[in-house]
Parts: C-alpha cells; structure tokens; sequence
C-alpha cells in the first residue's frame, strides 16, 4: 500500500490509560477507494469511504476532513482526497484526548496535547469545531461516565461551548436513532449518574429528558429519602445498580422510575401518593421520542408501576404476592425477574445511608415465582371443568402454594 497508515482514537487512548482497547480504528493516508478495494477491502461507507480489512475486519477510513453546512448528521460537506493529512484529519475529531495516532513504528502523533490532557484528566475539545455536530454533548458525557474511575472531568471551556450548543437550539436537530445510541452506552458505564450529571450541567438534560431534568430539587419524605432531592435519588439507584451488575436496562429502568414525582402538586410535596401510575404514561412517552427497544420500554414501564408493590411483598398476603407476579407478566415471561428484582433493589438501597441494606423483597419474589411455575394445569383436578374454571382452579392452588412456601413475614 503506497499510502500510510496509523492507528488512531480510542485504541491510542486506551492503550495510554493501561486499558485493553475494545476495537481498533486505521486512517489511511494518500489513499484512494480504488487502491483499497484492489486489495480486497469492502466498502460499507456511504456519506465517506470507509473499508473493513479483509483478513482483522478492523475499519480503515480514509484520511478526510468536514465542514458544516447545515442542520443534522448530514449536514456536513465531506473531503477524502489523497492530499488530506493526517493532522487535518485529527483536527475534525471532537477531544484532544480521542485525536491521538500511532504510525507503523509505533510512534505517538499528538498535535492537540491529547496525552498531556490524559495525564491531567481532562476531556476538552480539539478546535472550535467541536460545535458543529451537536451529538458530541451526548458524547462528551458518556466518555465522561465511562472514565469517571479514572478521574476524568469535562474542561471548562468544553463545558461552556456544550452550553453555547444547548442555548443554540442544535440539539433539536438530532435523530432519535443517535441519541438512542449514546444512552445505551451510557447506560452500560460504571457510573452511569455521571452522564446525567454533565447533561443537566450543559443544560442538555432539559432539552432532550425535560421529564427528569424536572426531578431535580423536588423533595421527598425524609424518613425514607435522607438524600430528599428526588433527582439526587435517581442518580442514586443508577449507580447502585450498576455495582449489583444490572444491565443497561435495568439502570435505563431506574432513570425513569420516579419520573410521576415531577408531577406532584407542591401542596402535597413531600408525599408523592400514586406516583408510579402518575409516572407510567411519561415512560411510554418518553421511550417512544428516544425510541427504545422493547426490552428497554418493557422494563422501564414494569419498574415504574410495581416498584413499590416489590418493596411490601414481606407484609403481602399470598394472594397480593400472586397478583404482582401476574401483573408484571411472570408467569409469561419469568425470565424478567431478575432484572425487575435488581431494579427494585437499586432504588430500595439508592438513598443515602441506606445502601447496604438488605432486600430480600426480592428473594421472596423470586421463590413465590418459582413455587407458582411448578404447579400446572396438569397437577391439579380438572376432569368437567372449562377453561375459566381451570384457570381459577389453577389460581387458587398457586396461592396456596405461595402460602405453603414462606410466611409473609419471610
């Protein structure tokens, strides 16, 4: 290949910090289309070339540059001739830290002061033109969740110029699809709260989860809430859930769960009565303007409404430990209890002082599912009987069960 080639973003980055990188990415340089697809490169760009390596898969991008001219993804005119260089091609990325390269002899190019910024802990923007593609707000921020036990924070003229974007408007032009996508990273960081804190800080949290942004500063009882604020909480249980091992939709769950509490009328404050029927229409409308995928929605809707009913099982009769169970779809889908139990965990613990307190609401959940599923239509007397009076039969014997399994009081 007459052109050369460097390794760049992430894998430098990583690499520096002492972590294993998750996938590599090449720029060429002084290539053409032609000249990588005669070497059997497939092409899966479309707005710009960009190749897989025939034998590693890895991406190769030609070395370009981008100039804003409009609103959106595509509203950038895009140069990849062979005379772009390698520096050009850096400068159009968004953190000094992530415009980094290594050439084939392993040599370090670093004309942004990307390794200075890592040593530092700081994410900062690489040139003014950081502005132009309002995503990096969303990107900002989950890089900023995603290194926060390494002690990073957003530099302060990178914050400022994310509020400039905020107060702009530009983030209205965002697909869903995109944004979707930096959440459900984000989601999957281990500190999860930091994202949602650098967007409400950017004043980006407003525009794109006014239903949550509203959370913050809204009070809850004390005797249950030490930390009161009910934004402060979620941030809590997001966290919580993220050392438990919860999925990315378990932590998405409980971002959403209090969101009926921002409904609360102040002479009511601090009590928050019916919060979780309150909240369920918000999920809905929420999850259906981001987009998410069914797993992510389901889940997000179950926690909201049953949350609370999870907390009272050790005082519930069988029959109210049944009625959850065949409310949160369990008997259809039992393979939901884990995460549901998790999340329920998360924001029982996510207050402050409580966090090491025991759930075993959640064990109590888990053997009355098991119990319920053992027994069948096939188990019980069913000679004469309809379908109606089977279910009910049915029903009746599973209750009995739960009651045979465990005293509500354990």
């Amino acid at each position: 290949m007459s052109s050369a080639v460097y390794l760049v973003g992430g894998a430098v980055r990583d690499e520096l910090l002492g972590v294993a990188p998750k996938e590599r990415d090449w720029v060429v340089v002084g290539g053409t289309p032609d000249e990588l697809l005669n070497r059997n490169f497939r092409q899966v760009g479309a707005s710009f070339p960009v190749f897989l390596h025939p034998d590693t898969g890895e991406e190769y991008a030609l070395a370009r540059t981008e100039r804003k001219q409009g609103h959106g993804y595509h509203g950038f005119a895009v140069d990849f001739h062979p005379g772009v260089t390698l520096e050009e091609d850096l400068l159009r990325r968004d953190l000094t830290v992530n415009a980094m390269a290594r050439d084939e002899d392993g040599r370090l190019i670093d004309p942004f002061g990307g390794q200075r910024d890592l040593e530092q802990r700081v994410l900062r923007h690489v040139s003014p033109a950081f502005n132009e593609d309002p995503l990096r707000v969303l990107r900002v921020a989950r890089f900023a969740a995603r290194f926060a036990e390494f002690g990073f924070r957003v530099h302060d003229s990178t914050m400022e110029l994310m509020r400039e974007m905020v107060a702009s408007g530009e983030l209205e032009h965002l697909v869903p699809e995109r944004v979707w996508a930096e959440f459900a990273k984000a989601m999957s960081c281990t500190q999860p709260d930091v994202f949602i804190t650098v967007l409400r800080e950017s004043g980006a949290l407003a525009v794109l989860l006014p239903e949550v942004d509203r959370l913050f500063g809204v009070p809850q009882p004390e005797k249950y809430h030490p930390e009161i604020d009910t934004g402060i909480h979620v941030l809590m249980t997001m966290n919580l859930a993220a050392r438990l091992g919860g999925p990315a939709e378990v932590v998405f769950a409980l971002l959403l769960h209090d969101l009926g509490k921002g409904l609360t009328l102040e002479a009511r404050l601090p009590s928050h009565v019916g919060h979780e029927k309150s909240g369920v229409p918000l999920v809905n409308e929420v999850c259906a303007r981001l987009r998410t995928p069914g797993a992510f929605r389901d889940l997000a809707l179950m926690v909201c409404e049953l949350h609370l009913r999870c907390h009272r099982l050790l005082e519930a009769r069988p029959s109210t430990v049944m009625k959850l169970i065949e409310e949160a779809d369990l008997l259809r889908r039992p393979e939901r209890v884990q995460d549901f139990v998790r999340a329920c965990e998360a924001d029982y613990r996510g207050r402050l002082g409580l966090e090491d307190r025991p759930y075993p609401q959640g064990d109590r959940l888990q053997a009355a599912l098991k119990t319920v599923l053992a027994i069948r239509a096939r188990d019980i007397g069913t000679a004469g009987l309809d379908g109606v009076q089977i279910g009910a039969k049915l029903r009746k014997a599973r209750i009995k069960a739960i009651a045979g399994s465990a005293s509500p009081a354990g």
